[in-house]
């Protein structure tokens, strides 16, 4: 059972730097400093954008519309963060 759970938070770690590097993706796209016509960069915004959109989306449909601020990263990486700690804090010492 304890090697499930790592494999979870690896997981869940992993998601956590996928949706870092979408924010970050995002900017650098809003202010133009990477180009999307260029193919590359093209396929690997479209691959983040499938990976995180689904989790976005269902965070949206619950916050108000700030306009051009979107802060669903922010509470994303918060429920990730509240998902490992209640992983290593309460389930991780009481499996056998």
């Amino acid at each position: 059972m304890r090697a499930i759970l790592d494999i979870v938070l690896i997981v869940l770690n992993l998601y956590t730097w996928v949706v870092i590097a979408s924010a970050v993706l995002s900017w650098l796209i809003a202010f133009n400093v990477i180009n999307m016509r260029n193919d590359v960069v093209r396929s690997i915004a479209n691959g983040i954008y499938q990976i995180t959109e689904p989790a976005f989306r269902a965070i949206r449909r619950y916050l108000p519309n700030l306009g051009t601020m979107d802060i669903s990263p922010i509470i994303l990486l918060l429920l990730i963060l509240l998902v490992e700690k209640i992983i290593t804090m309460y389930i991780y010492p009481n499996v056998f």
